[in-house]
């Protein structure tokens, strides 16, 4: 993954209500919270200083609760929003001084959305569907729709070109969304909650071919979901919203492990933590291992320093207890039974 900052977001707070600019002030001085915000003021605070940086190609998701303000976030990267206050910048640009003319740009070539309703139309194909954004752009038919089939079979709808809409179930609809955003080949693409309307067993299909394409592509990806195992499961850092506020961010490991506070905790109390232990945050340095037990043996099963438990238990299990961590052909920690013993026991807390 890159380490160059493709989104920056500065203070970013969103009150609606007629007295929204009145209420920011007297939040700032009083520190009112968001009750008598509402009882005072007749505003809601939808967004509460929001910092966050999302670097390029990394695929960033905003988990929480109904009402925790995370899909009135992402509707100010591209600013169907207008904030209240604060400053967020793509690759560098401050989207909130964009003109009308820059912005209908910001919108249509660099970055893309798939909504939770599928936004398709009616009365197009989904070919046409798809091409859309190619036609805003004037790009010709020919050249449009070529662009349209190539994308359609990335999220294997091919044969589904010249169908409409009600002729395909929720799970093809939302493939036919995600295709058209790939179409406009955006730097960066907001999902909000894209896949929350479906079935268990196509929700996870999606979420497997959306993993498969976002590693292939390697697009910025702001994800928003209020299911914590599905923001596990996908992202490479997660930040967890409460009341419009951010209160964590972190890797799904640091987030599971070490929870910011009890409203986190919360959250990840029933998620098993084996595939989020890591084998480079339980290894024993090789010189101090080989100094209480001798040389690590030859014959050890290897790991990555990126495996989890649940395949450091299969490895020691083959082996004789003893795997060594190996990172570029050379061993940079070893662990053994009691060590994954003690791993496994933390897992359990």
């Amino acid at each position: 993954m890159a380490g160059e900052i493709a989104i920056d977001a500065r203070g970013v707070w969103k009150v609606f209500g007629a007295r929204a600019k009145e209420a920011l002030q007297a939040i700032r001085n009083e520190g009112l919270s968001k009750a008598e915000v509402r009882d005072r003021f007749d505003c809601v605070v939808g967004v509460a200083d929001a910092n966050f940086q999302i670097r390029q190609g990394e695929l960033f998701c905003v988990m929480g609760l109904s009402g925790s303000g995370k899909s009135t976030l992402v509707r100010h990267v591209n600013r169907l929003l207008e904030p209240t206050d604060g400053h967020i910048f793509i690759d560098g640009d401050d989207v909130m001084g964009l003109n009308d003319a820059e912005l209908r740009d910001l919108r249509n070539r660099r970055v893309a959305m798939v909504f939770q309703n599928f936004g398709l139309m009616p009365h197009r194909t989904v070919r046409d569907n798809v091409a859309m954004p190619l036609e805003i752009r004037g790009t010709g038919k020919a050249r449009r729709w070529e662009e349209a089939d190539r994308v359609l079979e990335m999220v294997d709808l091919c044969g589904w070109e010249d169908k409409y809409a009600h002729e395909l179930s929720g799970g093809m609809q939302q493939r036919v969304g995600l295709a058209r955003a790939i179409a406009s080949d955006p730097e960066i693409l907001l999902m909000d909650e894209p896949f929350s309307a479906l079935d268990p067993l196509i929700r996870k299909q999606l979420q497997d071919q959306f993993m498969d394409l976002s590693r292939k592509l390697g697009k910025t990806t702001m994800f928003i979901t209020h299911d914590l195992d599905e923001a596990i499961r996908i992202g490479h850092r997660i930040a967890i919203m409460k009341d419009g506020r951010i209160v964590q961010i972190g890797t799904p490991e640091e987030i599971i492990l070490n929870p910011a506070d009890d409203y986190v905790a919360d959250f990840v109390a029933g998620i098993s933590k084996l595939n989020l232990i890591l084998a480079h945050s339980v290894m024993q340095p090789v010189a101090e291992f080989e100094a209480l037990h001798g040389a690590v043996p030859a014959d050890a099963n290897a790991a990555r320093p990126d495996m989890d438990l649940g395949d450091l238990m299969n490895l020691a299990i083959e082996g004789h207890g003893i795997v060594a961590v190996r990172d570029d052909h050379a061993t940079v920690g070893v662990i053994n039974r009691a060590s994954l013993l003690r791993a496994i026991q933390s897992s359990q807390a």
